[in-house]
């Protein structure tokens, strides 16, 4: 490949004027213009984005990290994401983590290191030992859960959505349809996510004055097979609930599968409500009902704030709630 000092040589001027007219910048004469333009397309020359990077000191890199590639959910997460990045000349590599702490560590170092000038870091577990490595790499960083240290000394935003009260919706809604015998698959409660969709349940459980039976709660790990194989366990116990929350409709669709591996009619024999509302949700028969978890509007924030804060220079923390929705469809009775 060409370089500006071969293309200099070739024409007969300096390294400097072959840079000011390949940028279009600065003083250059029509004639020399011409002359530079036709050598370098002739010797296929493309700017050195090293160069580029080591003179403007960014990369143009935003590093997104999920824990689940094979989640539709994220899909629309990484488009709101990059219509932002895209508008500003940034484009994302996508690192898949699978949930794991060591490698969201090593993707976190990646970052300190240079490979990218921001990151969008999804994660089931935000804790004090990530947040101290977020904090500690001292680049733009937007979690998309919620996490305040108790010091108030963070660098990194939030943007995310209300899965506590998304959770909680969905089961104030079996309630207030007169079912009393209500179970949940979540994930596993150890962890961030899991441990806030599960306490959504139980608000509205004692809210409810509903009697929270432990045959019918399961844990899974947010995926269809983990979802099947929780539904399969109660109805295997003969512990099959009238009305099922499920904390992403993945595992929904793995409970529903189930349940008509058994001869059990959705939403006649089990009401369902999953999470999320992929376009999953619609292929389903019935089709799922699902709490909208605006995936799109969480990953076009995310870009947005980062956005600020690289190019703008905003340093203070921003912290943005949505708030999720309910969509009803086949899989729950509707009210009258």
């Amino acid at each position: 490949m060409a370089t500006i000092y071969e293309i200099a040589q070739e024409v007969g001027v300096s390294p400097s004027t072959v840079a000011r007219a390949l940028r279009g910048t600065g003083y250059c004469s029509k004639e020399k213009y011409d002359k530079i333009i036709a050598v370098a397309k002739r010797l296929n020359y493309a700017p050195s984005h090293a160069a580029r990077s080591l003179k403007s000191k960014r990369t143009n890199k935003i590093l997104f990290l999920i824990p689940d590639i094979y989640n539709p959910f994220y899909f629309g997460m990484i488009k709101g994401a990059s219509d932002v990045l895209d508008q500003n000349g940034y484009y994302t590599i996508l690192c898949h983590t699978r949930g794991d702490k060591g490698m969201e560590k090593k993707m976190l170092r990646s970052l300190k290191e240079g490979y990218g000038d921001g990151m969008i870091f999804v994660s089931f577990d935000f804790n004090k030992e990530n947040i101290d490595a977020v904090n500690a790499c001292a680049l733009p960083v937007v979690l998309t859960n919620n996490y305040q240290s108790l010091s108030g000394n963070d660098h990194f935003d939030c943007v995310y959505i209300d899965t506590f009260e998304g959770i909680y919706m969905a089961c104030k809604y079996f309630i207030s349809q007169g079912f009393r015998k209500i179970g949940y698959i979540g994930g596993d409660t150890t962890v961030q996510t899991g441990r806030e969709r599960f306490a959504g349940f139980l608000k509205a459980m004692n809210e409810g004055n509903v009697p929270v039976n432990q045959n019918f709660l399961k844990e899974g790990d947010f995926s269809r097979d983990s979802g099947e194989k929780s539904m399969e366990e109660m109805i295997s116990a003969r512990s099959v609930p009238e009305a099922l929350v499920v904390a992403n409709d993945l595992m929904a669709i793995g409970a529903l599968k189930a349940c008509k591996k058994h001869g059990l009619h959705i939403p006649q024999d089990v009401a369902i409500i999953g999470m999320d509302n992929t376009d999953l949700a619609t292929c389903t028969v019935p089709e799922l009902s699902s709490i909208n978890m605006k995936e799109e509007d969480i990953g076009r924030y995310a870009a947005e704030l980062l956005m600020e804060r690289i190019l703008k220079g905003r340093k203070e923390k921003r912290t943005i709630r949505l708030q999720p929705e309910l969509f009803l469809r086949g899989s729950s009775r509707r009210e009258a």
